[in-house]
């Protein structure tokens, strides 16, 4: 048990003696090229070692003299007005700027193009506020005709009358083409000036063919009154109200008297 307690004091000894032993190096030469070669300033006072008395200090010498004469002429440091890191900063903030100006150019081409696409493509042409508001309501006896709608308020003599005569299948031939017309310029690709121009000649040329129909009406009830009238006077049932000379005078002079 002797043996093992002897030896230690000495080991504790030991370890005191190397713990006190370590010294923090400290190199003000170090610290200084570190401050400088980092953020301070390229400060002439601070390149040691100096010449010393009559520039005899033998370091000096072999620090600066020998090996690296100009050294402290130079800027070096990475942040100085010239320094790389300045400089690489310099240039990421012009490539920053150059990229936001493309990402500019870029988003702007985008806009357009999304702008054109918009302007011109027939997948969206439903939602043009003109369409909506004012073509499409004008326009739907030409996209909705039917026999139910061309011959509405027509009384079933005019409607058999223009039937038989080939006029119904003139007008609703001509509202089928009209109708692939608007379809066609209402999906196509194409500018919306262009688009608009045509709705709106489609729409002239329905009121000029509407215009048409409801003369051919007008006259097929008309020929359908005038013919109704000849068979009630062949058939004499028109009564003549009593007739004078004197009528005549006096239907006469209602005419002159409208007149002036």
């Amino acid at each position: 048990m002797k043996k093992f307690l002897i030896p230690l004091p000495f080991i504790w000894l030991a370890l005191i003696h190397h713990c006190f032993g370590q010294a923090l190096a400290q190199d003000q030469s170090v610290r200084y090229q570190q401050e400088r070669m980092v953020y301070l300033q390229w400060d002439q006072n601070k390149f040691t070692p100096k010449a010393g008395f009559l520039s005899l200090n033998p370091y000096y010498w072999l620090t600066w003299g020998l090996f690296h004469p100009n050294y402290y002429k130079t800027d070096l440091r990475p942040l100085s007005a010239t320094g790389p890191q300045t400089q690489r900063l310099a240039l990421v903030a012009g490539m920053n700027t150059t990229d936001n100006k493309y990402k500019l150019q870029s988003d702007t081409v985008r806009n357009t193009a999304l702008s054109e696409i918009a302007n011109q493509s027939g997948l969206i042409s439903d939602a043009d506020p003109l369409w909506q508001l004012y073509y499409s309501n004008e326009l739907k006896p030409v996209l909705n005709n039917s026999a139910a709608t061309i011959l509405a308020g027509l009384s079933p003599q005019v409607s058999a009358k223009l039937v038989s005569e080939g006029l119904y299948n003139w007008y609703k031939n001509e509202l089928d083409m009209l109708k692939e017309r608007v379809q066609a310029a209402h999906t196509t690709t194409m500018d919306r000036g262009a688009r608009i121009m045509a709705y709106h000649r489609y729409l002239m040329e329905y009121r000029r063919l509407a215009g048409v129909w409801a003369i051919r009406t007008s006259s097929a009830q008309a020929a359908l009154n005038m013919t109704a009238q000849q068979q009630r006077l062949q058939s004499n049932q028109v009564s003549v109200s009593s007739w004078t000379p004197q009528t005549d005078i006096r239907i006469a002079n209602q005419v002159l008297q409208h007149l002036q």
